[in-house]
């Protein structure tokens, strides 16, 4: 067993301990015709399926929210400053993958279980967004909108990752909520360049997230139907 190997399997006796609550309440999705059904009766590869477009949508608007974010309120010189003023990506500390090679080396189970962590440590980050950004006097509706969907819609996520860790993996016992520990805290009140060039980067991360939890569902996706063929780009 190599290193990588055993620190992988340490993290995982740590973030395997407790359960989640949500567990023990039926999971809910949408059939086609719009019909509430449980998550667990669907089979792994539609809800496989159903979970990636539900990250590319999130993707999508995160990417939307943060160029909308920058032209409203991010003058052009300021965008190079967020980095040199010391804010980085409080996720970046996480045992994610980051590079192609160590993406493509994971098992599945670590690519599941790395959607997951991604998906907790944004939910409460992103409704402190939605707080911040109303203290915004020119906030436009479109941005309030955005960002309220897809801290929904991350909920949404992360219920099907948790069904599909269990139909996928058959693990009982799955990782806690991660966002108690992630994003270290975001309800000061800094002067507004500071607040602003946070919020700059917290939408900023969060797009950079998304886009990785968007990619290792694809690979996953992949992975069942051409193992040896899947390659990132």
């Amino acid at each position: 067993m190599n290193m990588m190997q055993v620190m992988q399997n340490v993290v995982w006796a740590v973030l395997l301990w407790p359960c989640l609550v949500s567990l023990g309440v039926p999971l809910e999705c949408k059939d086609e015709q719009g019909s509430i059904i449980l998550c667990a009766s669907i089979s792994k590869e539609k809800l496989l399926d159903r979970v990636i477009q539900h990250a590319e949508l999130i993707y999508r608007v995160s990417e939307e929210s943060c160029t909308l974010f920058e032209e409203m309120f991010v003058p052009f010189p300021m965008r190079s400053q967020r980095n040199q003023a010391g804010y980085t990506c409080a996720t970046k500390a996480f045992p994610i993958p980051g590079s192609k090679s160590e993406i493509q080396q994971i098992s599945d189970k670590w690519l599941l279980h790395s959607v997951l962590i991604l998906v907790q440590s944004w939910i409460e980050p992103l409704v402190y967004l939605q707080t911040t950004l109303d203290r915004y006097d020119d906030a436009p509706d479109t941005l309030l909108k955005k960002t309220k969907w897809v801290s929904e819609k991350l909920l949404s996520l992360e219920q099907g990752v948790v069904v599909l860790i269990r139909k996928m993996l058959d693990d009982d016992m799955l990782t806690t909520s991660y966002y108690e520990q992630g994003v270290a805290p975001y309800a000061l009140q800094p002067e507004v360049l500071e607040s602003v060039l946070r919020d700059y980067t917290l939408l900023s991360c969060f797009k950079k997230d998304a886009h990785k939890m968007e990619t290792f569902l694809k690979l996953l996706k992949c992975r069942q139907t051409d193992k040896y063929s899947c390659f990132l780009h």
